[in-house]
């Protein structure tokens, strides 16, 4: 059954855009609030508005959420590391090599899958195609992510991951000896004009983007860094990497033969070792501050020669703060 809510604009919200407004008063995100208002189900005093129309005081809107969609997939259990699970909220370790979402080439046993098989009202959170999902992580990559289980969450997790409050932090192995132990990367990232699919540093059109690091261990041929993000482009961590030449390990994508056989003579790896190694954010309904860290997996601990009881929680050396909290 469709669910029906009614919002009356006060003084204050007189020249709000309708979607800024309805998404404000209902909790659902703009996008979200945007496609309702593009089917129909937000009117404005019985009649559909555009979501650029200007609220005025005392106007009555209307907001019809329908029911979820069925989807074009079937559910398909497959084990998940759960590292937190609420009523609101799901934090996961994700394993290389699993792709989060559907998309062209791949329709079946992504995340969304197994999403749908453990989360029974999982479908139309956040929208048909990918529901649950407020970010992602490469196929290749591996790590702590965190999925909404109710429209709420969506907003919250998705609002909190564009204003920045979201702290991401990432762990590579990367090709070569980093001479700095710690730096910051400022390089503009866009899409190549001759491959869509692929993204590079670009002087003209490119969006800022900013990454943060600091070396944990020195190998004899490359370099165990930790990274935080500052912004949150497509693949910046993999272009930003390879932009300094110091790509990662098992990314041919933007590292090349380098890459692939971790610098010269250097082990081989089947992916990028990189790892989204902690996550931190406010719990979309209390407000308090979680955090989780996913363990180090066994490829980059192998190739880096890091003993099995570290990664857990702790940095490589035992020692070192979490980027972006030493004083």
């Amino acid at each position: 059954m469709a669910i029906s809510s009614e919002f009356i604009a006060q003084p204050a919200d007189a020249g709000q855009r309708l979607d800024v407004f309805v998404a404000r008063a209902s909790g659902l995100s703009r996008a979200r609030v945007q496609d309702l208002i593009e089917r129909g189900a937000v009117v404005v005093a019985g009649r559909p508005q555009k979501p650029r129309h200007a609220i005025r005081a005392g106007e009555r809107v209307t907001l019809a959420v329908p029911d979820p969609e069925p989807l074009a997939f079937t559910p398909e259990p497959m084990p998940l590391a759960i590292l937190y699970e609420d009523e609101h909220l799901l934090v996961l370790d994700k394993p290389a090599g699993l792709v989060v979402h559907p998309g062209a080439g791949r329709t079946t046993g992504t995340l969304v899958h197994a999403l749908l098989a453990h989360c029974r009202d999982l479908p139309g959170i956040g929208g048909v195609e990918r529901p649950g999902i407020v970010h992602r992580l490469d196929r290749g990559t591996s790590g702590v992510m965190v999925v909404a289980k109710s429209e709420a969450a969506h907003a919250s997790l998705s609002a909190q991951f564009k204003d920045r409050v979201v702290r991401k932090s990432y762990v590579a192995l990367v090709c070569g000896v980093m001479r700095n132990d710690a730096g910051r990367i400022e390089a503009a990232i866009g899409r190549r004009e001759h491959d869509r699919k692929r993204m590079g540093v670009k002087g003209r059109g490119g969006r800022a983007a900013r990454t943060v690091y600091r070396v944990l261990r020195r190998l004899p041929e490359m370099t165990l860094v930790e990274l935080g993000l500052e912004t949150g482009r497509t693949h910046q961590i993999r272009v930003h990497l390879a932009h300094i030449g110091h790509p990662v390990v098992g990314d041919e994508v933007y590292g090349g033969r380098r890459a692939r056989r971790g610098g010269s003579g250097g082990a081989s790896a089947s992916r990028q070792l990189l790892h989204s190694w902690r996550l931190g954010f406010r719990h979309p309904v209390r407000g308090d501050w979680l955090e989780f860290t996913a363990p180090i997996p066994e490829d980059i601990r192998a190739v880096a020669d890091l003993d099995p009881k570290q990664g857990k929680g702790v940095d490589a050396d035992g020692t070192m703060a979490p980027l972006g909290q030493r004083s």
